[in-house]
Formats: structure tokens, sequence, C-alpha cells
């Protein structure tokens, strides 16, 4: 055997964030690597921007959710 299966399948480096509206106060759950603008569910502000890549996070962020290995 070559090597453990950690090594021969890679994690992913995207997760979910919980994030807070700066606005509202507002909770909801956004993807870190988002292609689209992402808006809070009841204010409509913009809550983080896509980059290429990992997105450009606008809110508060509370917790990553997931697994996380940076």
């Amino acid at each position: 055997m070559i090597g453990s299966k950690s090594k021969l399948i890679p994690l992913p480096k995207s997760y979910f964030i919980r994030v807070r509206c700066p606005k509202c106060g507002n909770e909801q759950i956004i993807y870190s690597h988002t292609s689209r603008v992402v808006r809070c569910h009841v204010c409509d502000e913009v809550l983080a921007r896509p980059k290429g890549g990992k997105a450009e996070i606008l809110a508060t962020i509370i917790e990553k959710l997931g697994r996380v290995i940076e």
C-alpha cells in the first residue's frame, strides 16, 4: 500500500460560514467560495461577493462550520 488514504483523497478547502448581517443582525449560513453575490434574507444587504475563488465576506463571521483545514 502506498501512504494513507488521507493523502490519496485531498480534503476540500471550502467550507460554510455562519455570518451576522451588519445592518439588521440576521444570522445566516453562506458558502466560503460563493460564485454569486449573497444578500441578507431580511434586509437585502450584501453579505459576500465572489472574487474568482474565495469570496469577499462583508458580514461579521460568527463561526466556520464543517471540517476546516488551514
